[in-house]
């Protein structure tokens, strides 16, 4: 009985263990569900700043696994970016202006056509940051991109347009960090 209850224990930790994937200190799941769409962990990876600096980790979730940043980032199907803060270097501030910055990468410069989305997407960051926050920008296909903060929607914002901007903070030619983007994308 004592041999069974140990295989039934050790059974159980294993499958904790594969439903979790670790990324630094954080410990991210490697399915996540959004408007009925279970998502799988595509990649994960670690922001850094002056390559030292940990300031988030952070996982993409696809329906189905891809390396491919451009049709991901045009692909009409359901996915979810993961941060969870990891510094006390990220504040509302400075979350705001690297979202603002990421979006003029993304856009080459020429964010006026999604204005007033980037504005209501950034005012997502306006309350307080600190280190164990989550955020999950995802896209819900028929929906648009929806925002939570430690599980609480923010907000949504429509549009095919304005997806691929955002996720091209990440994932575009001109990523938030080059490592991350790699990391995400499996490679």
């Amino acid at each position: 009985m004592k041999n069974l209850l140990l295989l039934l224990i050790s059974i159980a930790s294993i499958n904790i263990t594969v439903a979790q994937t670790q990324v630094g200190s954080v410990t991210l799941p490697n399915t996540v569900n959004y408007g009925g769409q279970e998502l799988i962990l595509n990649g994960a990876g670690i922001r850094k700043k002056a390559m030292v600096l940990k300031l988030y980790s952070g996982g993409l979730y696809l329906t189905s696994k891809s390396s491919d940043a451009k049709n991901i980032m045009s692909a009409d199907e359901s996915m979810a970016i993961k941060l969870v803060i990891t510094s006390g270097f990220v504040s509302s501030e400075a979350m705001s202006e690297a979202v603002e910055d990421g979006f003029n990468a993304s856009m080459n410069g020429n964010t006026s056509s999604l204005a007033s989305e980037i504005k209501k997407f950034i005012g997502f960051f306006s309350d307080e940051i600190v280190e164990n926050d989550t955020f999950d920008i995802t896209y819900q296909k028929g929906t648009g991109v929806v925002a939570y903060k430690n599980g609480k929607e923010l907000g949504t914002i429509s549009g095919m347009k304005f997806k691929k901007a955002l996720f091209g903070i990440w994932l575009g030619n001109e990523p938030v960090d080059s490592k991350l983007k790699k990391a995400m994308l499996g490679k």
